[in-house]
């Protein structure tokens, strides 16, 4: 097998962590000796053994000049574990083949240079984009300090994500459902606005067998959540926390008492300012959110430049109606020339539907 065909495995590996190590990065490995396969391994959870070491306790026999192949460059510095680089270079590995750089100031190169100057042979780069997309969360907080925020919503082929009414359930079909789900247990954090909790009474939970939830965030820039509403009744289920402008300390502590954590915000024009709740968030580690907004907070968080990818579930319906609501509302763009800009997207058939996902390319994080 080929240098990519064995990252391709390690990509697989890395993949078995998603939703349980965030902030960290996703990371497989693959240990190669005479093209056999002899270890392998993933960052399981936060905290836990990193992908090489958890791929060389696999081994059941000599490593010594085999290769090494992993998404990210090993660390080289002591976190809640210790160096990776320290249990490659004891183990008698003789070559290194790495996808991603690591761009944490702490490794940045350090774990390359550490290896070669011991005499070991690395190979950069191979795989490098599908590595880097594998971790566009831990690329972006890791640098940024500030969670990557995915903008997703589902919409009619004549892009209306309600009715005239406002019913909206359901417009795509159970294989987009689950996919949407299985997102909720990848990133830290779900976002909304309070129009959806009125509207909705959203449990924003995630429904996968042995899923985790993400941490609720409520955009409620006057502060009227209803005490009744699920998010508020279910905090033992997941955590809710409520951004708002309103400094009334005696209504923040109705939600308190119920288990709530308020968030203080300050105000931009009408609603919150986001890139300093944004900010807020990624101080308390928080390195992603799913922002399942309603067509408002979409088109303030799109204003506000924190958006950094957008997913469009896409069914084949048609609502019609001058009434029905779009995915993103506001005052919109004036002249098509200034238009918000988006990568070519990737397409994923989810049964009847489908899923566009395209990296905001004029996004600038305030």
């Amino acid at each position: 097998m080929q240098d990519e065909a064995y990252m391709k495995l390690a990509l697989e590996l890395a993949r078995k962590g998603m939703g349980q190590v965030n902030p960290n990065p996703l990371v497989g490995a693959i240990i190669v000796r005479d093209e056999t396969i002899i270890g392998q391994g993933w960052h399981p959870f936060y905290g836990g053994p990193h992908a090489e070491r958890h791929a060389l306790a696999s081994c059941q026999e000599s490593v010594a000049g085999a290769t090494l192949y992993v998404t990210l460059e090993p660390c080289c510095h002591t976190g809640k574990t210790p160096p990776c680089t320290d249990a490659i270079l004891e183990s008698g590995i003789r070559r290194v083949v790495i996808g991603s750089a690591d761009p944490n100031p702490l490794v940045a190169g350090c774990g390359v240079q550490q290896l070669r100057q011991h005499g070991i042979q690395v190979t950069e780069g191979v795989l490098k984009q599908e590595c880097d997309q594998l971790n566009d969360v831990f690329l972006h907080f890791i640098q940024a300090q500030t969670p990557y925020v995915v903008m997703k919503y589902a919409m009619t082929l004549d892009g209306k994500m309600a009715t005239s009414t406002g019913l909206s359930k359901w417009i795509t079909g159970a294989k987009a459902r689950k996919r949407v789900h299985e997102d909720r247990h990848r990133y830290a954090a779900i976002m909304v606005g309070v129009g959806t909790v009125l509207a909705d009474d959203p449990l924003l939970t995630c429904r996968l067998p042995n899923g985790k939830n993400p941490i609720r965030i409520i955009c409620d820039t006057h502060l009227k959540t209803p005490l009744a509403s699920q998010v508020v009744k279910t905090t033992d289920q997941a955590k809710t926390m409520i951004a708002t402008a309103c400094s009334d300390l005696s209504r923040h502590q109705h939600y308190q008492e119920r288990g709530c954590d308020i968030l203080m915000i300050p105000k931009r024009n009408n609603g919150l300012d986001l890139p300093a709740l944004m900010r807020q968030l990624g101080s308390q580690n928080m390195d992603s959110v799913l922002l399942e907004g309603g067509s408002s907070l979409n088109a303030s968080a799109l204003e506000a430049g924190i958006v950094h990818k957008v997913q469009a579930y896409i069914a084949p319906k048609i609502f019609g109606g001058v009434a029905a609501v779009s995915p993103i509302g506001g005052n919109g763009i004036q002249d098509p020339h200034y238009a918000y800009q988006l990568t070519v997207p990737t397409i994923t058939q989810l049964g009847n539907d489908i899923l566009l996902e395209s990296e905001v390319i004029t996004c600038s994080q305030e």
